[in-house]
C-alpha cells in the first residue's frame, strides 16, 4: 500500500464555495479509480490542511496524477486556492488496527 500526504496552505482570498466544489469533484473522480482506498483530512493549529490518501500501488497514484480533470484542477488550485503545498508519497511497511468491541462502546 502507498500513502500520499498532501499538506496545503490556502490563500486568504479564495472563493470558498469554488474550492469546496472542486474538492468534491476530485473526491468523486478519485473514488471511482481502481486502487484508491480512501482519504482522510485534518486541519492543523496553524490553519494548514493535511489529506492522507491511501492507494494500492504506484500505478494507481500515477493514474490519478495524469487524470485530465485532476490536471486541470491542479492548475486551478495553484492559481486560485493554494498559497503553498507539499506532497509526500510513502510506502507502508506495516499497518495495525484495533477497535473496541461495539458492546463496550455504550457501557
Amino acid at each position: 500500500m502507498k500513502v500520499v500526504l498532501f499538506r496545503i496552505r490556502l490563500r486568504d482570498d479564495i472563493d470558498a464555495a469554488a474550492y469546496q466544489a472542486t474538492f468534491e469533484r476530485m473526491f468523486e473522480l478519485v473514488s471511482a479509480l481502481p486502487g484508491f482506498r480512501g482519504i482522510e483530512g485534518f486541519t492543523g493549529e496553524d490553519g494548514s490542511e493535511l489529506a492522507v490518501a491511501r492507494f494500492d500501488s504506484d500505478e494507481a497514484i500515477a493514474e490519478w496524477k495524469r487524470h485530465p480533470e485532476h490536471l486541470a484542477a491542479q492548475e486551478r488550485a495553484r492559481n486560485e486556492f493554494f498559497a503553498s503545498y507539499e506532497l509526500t508519497v510513502a510506502d507502508v511497511a506495516r499497518e495495525y488496527q484495533w477497535s473496541r468491541p461495539a458492546d463496550e462502546l455504550t457501557a
